[in-house]
């Protein structure tokens, strides 16, 4: 919809194929609900507002049904006149019944809901009309002109300019999750091994892949942050079934380990605990295995067996990324009174709290 003000000239059209392969480089792995920013419903989305010209200041709004409207024909129409003729048209209450149109109606309220509202608005890449009421019909959307620019820009520009949008953009929480993301994707891809550096400062070799990755993010950036004084048992390897394990502090806090036992993919110790020690029983989780409930028995009646209170232990699953197919795939098995970490959020921890047996109130876990 267009405002009498509005300039006539409307802003260049980039194909559908262009919005979808710079939305994935603009919102690269690592980007928070990244699914929201980059799937196909997404880039349509983006591509029916620049197909309208709604584009903050321009006076130039859009209505989510209208990316519902839009077909494969109209998308092939892109002089001055089809777009303004289309802007006009797809607004009318009968416009919903031409063929071939992209989305079913009721698509409109997760175009609106998630890939504008939770998605573009929350990091300024969409603006949402001032004075219009929740429940008016009047179009309200529109991009960001630095976002729009984005998918008109030479290629050879593009990456300066993606560089400039984020840091003027995004958050620097969103920033370092996006750099440990693709800095945790490029050296698992590397042909050579995961350096892995321990409490007391030794290094161990463990074979490349994403779940060695997050078995040094364990090590070198949970312990030490949940930790009051960690140390390393053990940690398995897909090669060579156990990498690594300090026999001495083995012994020191009493545990003995046999190759033959299920044990987890990590075991680290607090030995600065307020009773210690502390046993922490890590999965590590890059396609499957989290602690299940099932596990976490298990791993509990090994420690009984030699001679720990299960007050003494912790367990928790790694994982890279909340926004990981494994994440998605795992989580409803993981155990309660257990923990959940992400690789990519080292900061930041998932308690998962089994109040049947210990009642309380919300007040009571904050």
């Amino acid at each position: 919809m267009t405002d009498p003000s509005v300039p006539t000239a409307l802003p260049p059209l980039p194909s559908l194929d262009t919005v979808r392969e710079r939305l994935a480089l603009i919102f690269p792995e690592g980007m928070a609900q990244r699914n929201y920013f980059v799937r196909e419903m997404a880039a349509r989305t983006v591509f029916v507002l620049l197909y309208l010209g709604a584009v903050a200041g321009t006076g130039r709004w859009a209505r989510p049904n209208q990316v519902t409207r839009m077909s494969d024909s109209q998308a092939a129409m892109t002089s001055d006149a089809e777009r303004r003729a289309w802007a006009s048209a797809s607004v009318r209450k009968q416009a919903g019944n031409q063929p071939g149109r992209w989305f079913a109606d009721t698509t409109r309220e997760p175009i609106r809901d998630e890939t504008l509202r939770s998605a573009l608005l929350a990091v300024g890449a969409a603006v949402e009309r001032d004075g219009v009421a929740i429940t008016s019909s009047t179009p309200r959307w529109a991009l960001a002109p630095d976002f729009a620019e984005l998918f008109t820009v030479p290629d050879a520009e593009l990456p300066g300019r993606i560089d400039a949008w984020r840091a003027a953009r995004l958050s620097p929480q969103a920033l370092a999750r996006i750099a440990l993301a693709r800095g945790g994707v490029a050296a698992s891809q590397a042909d050579h091994a995961v350096l892995v550096r321990f409490p007391n400062g030794e290094t161990r070799r463990l074979s490349p892949g994403r779940s060695a990755e997050i078995t040094r993010a364990v090590v070198e950036a949970f312990a030490p942050r949940f930790l009051v004084d960690p140390g390393v048992l053990w940690i398995s390897d897909s090669r060579e079934q156990v990498v690594a394990r300090d026999d001495a502090l083995a012994r020191r806090v009493g545990l003995r380990f046999d190759r033959q036992e299920l044990l987890p993919d990590v075991v680290l110790v607090d030995l600065g605990a307020p009773e210690p020690p502390l046993f922490v029983f890590v999965e590590v989780v890059a396609t499957d295995g989290p602690v299940t409930s099932e596990r976490r028995d298990a791993l509990l009646a090994l420690l009984r067996a030699a001679g720990h209170a299960e007050a003494h232990a912790a367990f928790v699953t790694a994982f890279r990324d909340r926004d990981d197919a494994a994440f998605r795939r795992a989580i409803g098995a993981v155990a309660w009174e257990s923990f959940v970490w992400c690789a990519t959020e080292p900061e930041r921890i998932i308690v998962q709290r089994d109040t049947m047996h210990r009642p309380a109130r919300l007040t009571d876990l904050l």
